[in-house]
């Protein structure tokens, strides 16, 4: 079932956008068992992602998806979601993460742990760290940009995999897991720079005045 609907996600994406991806040679040749770290700007991000890089896929999402109707909660639990509750405390969703690595899946975050309304990139959280470290994952990072009329022209670039001994931390030291959630955040902030620069276009620039957002989807 679930390379049925992921070969039918994948064939009405192509048909709905022009998906351009820079730095194709920087795809794993793995199956999986691999963290992808995502800026986020869309709900569609993790089938966006699918589309380009081959594997079987997990990722969280906020848990009222899976409560809003039959047919949505029964595409996103066959494509891989599994709930998250921001701000319960439940230590579950870094759990499953985990194991979804260990059974040899790829899982999709969004270390920024919502979407970006502007364009820009947020803070770095440090669940992506703490879930690589614990599965001795590597962690591939990736950039998306939507662009053109109804935002159907995506441009994703992807950087080099980063090997688990280069984000392995002491659960316990706070300052190492900041230390290397930047260096995710670093890397994303190249990618994004590259994209625009390509573009021949300028980075975008934060808001001053911004709404929170209850966003729960795909925390980091």
């Amino acid at each position: 079932m679930y390379m049925l609907l992921r070969k039918l996600l994948s064939i009405v994406f192509h048909i709905k956008f022009k998906i351009t991806v820079m730095h194709k040679e920087n795809i794993p040749d793995l199956k999986g068992g691999y963290i992808i770290a995502c800026n986020h700007l869309s709900n569609l991000d993790p089938p966006m992602v699918a589309t380009f890089i081959r594997g079987k896929f997990s990722f969280m999402a906020k848990e009222e998806l899976f409560h809003k109707n039959g047919f949505v909660t029964f595409v996103i639990t066959h494509c891989g979601a599994f709930p998250v509750t921001r701000g319960s405390g439940d230590d579950a969703p870094i759990r499953m993460s985990v194991e979804a690595v260990q059974k040899n899946r790829i899982l999709v975050i969004f270390p920024e742990g919502t979407r970006s309304k502007d364009g820009t990139l947020g803070r770095m959280k440090s669940g992506v760290i703490l879930i690589a470290s614990t599965a001795n994952a590597p962690i591939l990072p990736v950039c998306l940009r939507y662009t053109g009329k109804g935002r159907k022209h995506v441009t994703a670039n992807i950087g080099k995999l980063i090997p688990p001994e280069d984000v392995h931390i002491d659960e316990d030291d706070r300052h190492s897991m900041r230390k290397s959630a930047k260096r995710i955040g670093d890397e994303l902030a190249r990618l994004q720079k590259e994209i625009y620069d390509a573009a021949g276009e300028p980075l975008p620039e934060k808001k001053k005045t911004e709404e929170p957002t209850n966003d729960a989807d795909n925390n980091g």
